[in-house]
């Protein structure tokens, strides 16, 4: 059994978060400042500035009401941001330092759905849920415009880009666009050739042109000076924006002529790029396969040849805006995490299965991410092969397939398989080296996959086609849905977990039954192997974890503790410890010699899904239905070293103590000794200090000339010693010292203070009533001295 190894493995003590991987944008707008170095967008009641750069949050902006952001907008010159919460508040953030310099009401009667800064970056408009537009002075802190007359929700503001016009256009739930005068206070146009929502307006350089797109599947090109639609191009999808592309040839783009061009983003998922004078497209982005591709969000930074494009789950897409040529994506939302895995040969990478079709691979180092394309239906699960280039996903959509990871991070779908009859639910990949692969099914069925000697060899072109993958051997195994397969280290064996309460044992490669675990009281959501002895682990819904002995097929031990379902365990500590995870949040390290619970971690929200430990064992990986994914890292042997550390200068500190009251260096003895924070050695100095035959003048001095911080811990270790009528002596003699030199107005400063004389005031009456009492009894006795009346002493005999 795993006892066996308990000597070769050295046992964790536990595990400390080191970084976390968690949603930063759950949709509404997102925005690139001028430089491209800062991406700003919307999660939840906070703002969250990103640097590009590195993925990493620098700024996390929520306003005091903690009420949901409806809108926010960066000023053209990246210096001001405004944000609109749902309590009908804006405010003005110096975002760089993280902090509000000023907040107004929006006077809107319903939340601001939309805002946006004029070229100067000193007008701002707002556009309510109430229909009306405002339009503020942020240098001058007031508002200068009210318009009335959109029916419903103004979901649209846009300045004109040359300020010496005074125009602002907005859109309502009319689907015209109207084109107010600052100067006039007016309504100047009613634009109609719409006939749903219009979703982004954009202008030409010289401020003549204007294009705006639809959910009509049109895009109207309207002359500025007489307000007409001079061409309307259909473009056969729902547009959620469209971006005026600069007036200048781009090959890679199919824009030959210095013509007025335009790209739309919308429901079919591709970028395409337009000529407004013919109605032609020019360039189709290529299609990628998969679902939740959808463009909701699109938006062209000139100034740092940049396009960023969102999708409808939530990830953010940034183009080269000249080629098109993706630069960087990140991953904005994952939703419930199903499971997670290291990649690499040095665990370099990790990859993400959330509820979606889509695999997520981050590079720990620099936080870049890969949006994988391929399955059709959310991936349930996912295994690596040992040499971490090679893993497989599996999903609803009944298939699986298998992915590789080249030298340079990049990952690409290199072989497919189907023929499961329901949803695949677990993987597992074959141990020893890259040779097969095992499914388990909703059809309570298992398949053996081979690899095909293709899929190995180094000659395999990267941009080929997958190979089909065909399965060996299928063999029914449960009644019930199968949970959980595992392959054992030697190849030879494999396990079933199912929702029928047992776990088999199986001979591979032909599938043939060895045995049955029967002992659950509920489904099965995990089997396990040990790396180094005979044991199989299960973890259930029953909250217990199960160890198996796979010669006899008795249940070894059973570990409790989870207080809801058991979803994943994972051996660590080269066979003697295991880790597991539970549908309550929590992780929990086992050590299974002593059936001890020797560590819960807590720092997930809601079912942890995923685990899993790194090749070197010194990292730990979870993913949980709070959309986060946690790296651990183990610090047993940091904690330890600095645990002897602490011993070892508190065994110089003490030693350093013993010289000094040896020399009678008081001082310095009672500052080292609260620097220990030990109330028994300070009442130690304390005594000796009154053994001294000066005592009174040598406390007084010495508590006077302490730091006010010392003071505090001595008049805090006070209220300890007054509870014991043997040492109640010092802390009167220190409490004496501190009432008659210190003034009530400092006592009163310090810190705790209110607390410590609650606790010093009952036992100080309980210690003077028993010195009054003995007082008592003394003078009593001395009384019955003076009172008492000896017989006379017998004359001494007369000397012979």
């Amino acid at each position: 059994m795993a006892e066996t190894a308990a000597g070769v493995g050295r046992f964790k003590a536990n595990y400390a978060v080191e970084r976390k991987i968690e949603p930063f944008y759950k949709g509404g707008k997102a925005q690139l400042d001028q430089t491209g170095q800062h991406l700003f967008c919307v999660c939840g009641t906070r703002v969250n500035v990103l640097d590009v750069a590195s993925g990493t949050v620098l700024q996390s902006l929520e306003q005091e009401d903690q009420e949901d952001i409806t809108a926010f907008d960066l000023s053209p010159d990246d210096e001001v941001l405004v944000t609109a919460s749902r309590a009908l508040l804006l405010a003005q953030w110096a975002w760089r330092e993280g902090h509000v310099t000023r907040l107004w009401k929006a006077i809107h009667t319903a939340p601001v759905a939309t805002m946006a800064f004029d070229p100067t970056s000193t007008l701002l408009a707002t556009g309510g849920c109430d229909g009306a537009v405002r339009v503020w002075d942020v240098v001058r802190h007031y508002g200068t415009h009210h318009f009335r007359g959109s029916p419903g929700v103004v979901h649209l503001v846009a300045f004109h880009p040359d300020p010496t016009r005074l125009l602002l256009f907005s859109s309502a739930a009319d689907s015209a666009i109207r084109v107010w005068s600052l100067q006039d206070r007016s309504c100047l146009a009613l634009l109609t050739a719409h006939y749903s929502a219009v979703t982004s307006l954009a202008f030409s350089a010289d401020g003549h042109s204007m294009l705006s797109s639809g959910r009509d599947k049109i895009c109207i090109v309207w002359d500025l000076q007489s307000h007409q639609a001079t061409k309307t191009v259909p473009v056969f999808e729902s547009v959620e924006a469209a971006v005026l592309l600069p007036e200048e040839p781009a090959a890679m783009l199919g824009v030959k002529n210095s013509g007025l061009h335009f790209l739309t983003a919308g429901d079919q998922g591709i970028l395409r790029v337009w000529e407004a004078a013919s109605g032609q497209c020019v360039y189709t982005q290529p299609q990628l396969p998969g679902p939740g591709r959808e463009l909701t969000h699109c938006s062209l930074v000139r100034t740092a040849n940049l396009l960023l494009s969102v999708t409808a789950d939530h990830n953010l897409l940034l183009y080269e805006a000249c080629s098109l040529q993706l630069q960087k994506q990140f991953a904005g939302y994952s939703e419930e995490v199903l499971d997670v895995r290291f990649l690499g040969p040095k665990d370099s990478h990790i990859v993400v299965a959330s509820n979606s079709p889509c695999l997520k691979v981050f590079e720990l180092q620099t936080s870049a991410c890969q949006i994988l394309h391929g399955h059709t239906d959310i991936v349930l699960a996912l295994d690596v092969f040992r040499k971490g280039w090679l893993f497989a996903s599996c999903a609803k959509d009944q298939s699986i397939r298998i992915w590789r990871m080249n030298k340079a991070g990049q990952v690409s779908c290199v072989a497919q398989g189907s023929g499961h009859t329901h949803s695949v639910g677990t993987i597992c990949c074959s141990r020893l080296k890259e040779s097969f692969l095992v499914t388990g099914s909703q059809d309570c069925t298992v398949k053996l996959w081979p690899l095909p000697e293709a899929l190995l060899s180094k000659s395999m072109a990267p941009d080929s086609d997958p190979i089909l993958l065909q399965a060996q051997a299928t063999q029914r195994c449960h009644d019930k849905d199968i949970n959980s397969v595992a392959v054992a280290p030697n190849d030879k064996l494999l396990a079933t977990g199912s929702q029928d309460r047992t776990a088999k044992l199986w001979a591979l490669p032909q599938c043939q039954l060895v045995g049955v675990f029967s002992g659950h009281r509920r489904g099965l959501w995990c089997v396990q192997f040990s790396p180094m002895d005979q044991v199989l682990a299960t973890a259930s819904a029953d909250g217990t974890i199960k160890l198996w002995s796979l010669q006899d097929l008795s249940c070894l031990k059973t570990f409790e503790g989870h207080d809801a379902s058991v979803l994943k365990v994972a051996f660590v500590s080269r066979g003697t410890q295991l880790l597991s995870s539970g549908s309550d949040g929590l992780l929990k390290l086992w050590t299974i010699k002593n059936n001890e619970c020797v560590r819960t971690l807590d720092a997930h929200e809601d079912k942890v899904w995923g685990l899993h430990c790194n090749q070197m064992d010194d990292h730990a990986l979870t993913g949980a239905s709070d959309s986060r994914v946690i790296l651990w890292k183990d610090v047993t042997e940091a904690e330890q070293a600095e645990e002897q550390a602490k011993r070892e200068e508190q065994v110089v500190k003490q030693q350093e103590l013993d010289n000094l009251l040896h020399e009678k260096r008081y001082l310095r003895a009672l500052g080292l000794a609260i620097s220990l924070d030990r109330p028994h050695t300070v009442l130690t100095v304390i005594q000796a200090i009154r053994k001294d035959p000066e005592a009174c003048e040598k406390l007084e001095a010495t508590v006077l000339r302490l730091r006010r911080d010392q003071k505090e811990a001595l008049l805090r270790f006070c209220v300890t010693w007054n509870t014991n009528s043997r040492h109640c002596h010092e802390a009167q003699a220190v409490l004496n010292v501190l009432l008659q030199h210190e003034a009530p107005e400092e006592l009163l400063a310090y810190e705790g203070v209110r607390a410590a004389l609650e606790a010093l005031l009952p036992y100080t009456e309980r210690h003077f009533q028993r010195l009054s009492r003995t007082l008592q009894a003394a003078t009593f006795l001395d009384f019955l001295w003076h009172n008492m009346k000896l017989s006379p002493l017998p004359a001494a005999p007369p000397a012979l």
